[in-house]
């Protein structure tokens, strides 16, 4: 899918139907928050632990005007305090190779966005930091149960360019990632790739969802959301 156009907006796209994706929504400006109203979102779903939702000095001011009319819901896919989670991600989730893991580890986590999903208000936005790997997860369930699992890849390698495209011209470096050559680049997209199809190819989404509490009217009303 094309990146779309809201001032401000980091690794923005439209996922498919009325669901977009993007990275940390304290990058929008006034003015792109009012194009998202523009395009119908009425739900934000932050996808990052409460201790990540905070204004950095370089982020642009917004009021509470600008704000007024989105549903804006706090679900969290980890609990960052967990040993195993600890253990296996580190500094952070930054690679698809942990996405089972984060399943398995928290899986009413991540039936709690769907069931989100399904009853949100207006089109919905998911987004964490850098919006690529928690956000990348959802998607990938979603796109699984759109039966589009072909372009879980094409998302990951977006998201993956996206974000280090923002590396290039972010005014604070990031503590860990820097920007990537081209050549750098290609060797992540290829590794994320086949970490990525390896994992929703092995994964039944609607078995998993149904079995951790997420109805097939909920699974229904998501797809129809999707198409």
């Amino acid at each position: 899918m094309p990146g779309i156009h809201w001032e401000g907006a980091v690794n923005a796209r439209l996922l498919a139907g009325d669901i977009y994706r993007m990275g940390r929504s304290e990058w929008l400006t006034e003015r792109g928050w009012q194009q998202v109203r523009d395009d119908g979102v009425r739900t934000v779903i932050d996808l990052r632990n409460p201790g990540e939702r905070l204004r950095r000095p370089t982020d642009p001011v917004v009021g509470e005007a600008a704000m007024a009319g989105f549903d804006v819901v706090n679900l969290p896919t980890e609990d960052p305090d967990n040993a195993e989670y600890q253990a296996l991600c580190q500094p952070y989730l930054n690679h698809p190779n942990h996405y089972a893991d984060i399943l398995r580890l928290f899986p009413e986590k991540i039936v709690a966005v769907i069931k989100e999903l399904a009853v949100a208000r207006g089109a919905a936005v998911i987004h964490c930091s850098a919006g690529r790997d928690r956000t990348g997860l959802i998607a990938s369930l979603l796109l699984a149960l759109l039966d589009e699992t072909d372009r879980v890849r094409q998302e990951d390698e977006l998201a993956t360019r996206g974000i280090n495209e923002w590396h290039l011209v972010a005014p604070v470096k990031h503590p860990y990632e820097r920007y990537l050559d081209a050549a750098a680049m290609a060797e992540v997209v290829a590794d994320r790739g086949r970490a990525v199809a390896g994992f929703i190819g092995g994964l039944d989404v609607r078995t998993f969802l149904l079995a951790n509490g997420v109805s097939a009217a909920e699974i229904a009303a998501v797809v129809a959301r999707l198409r």
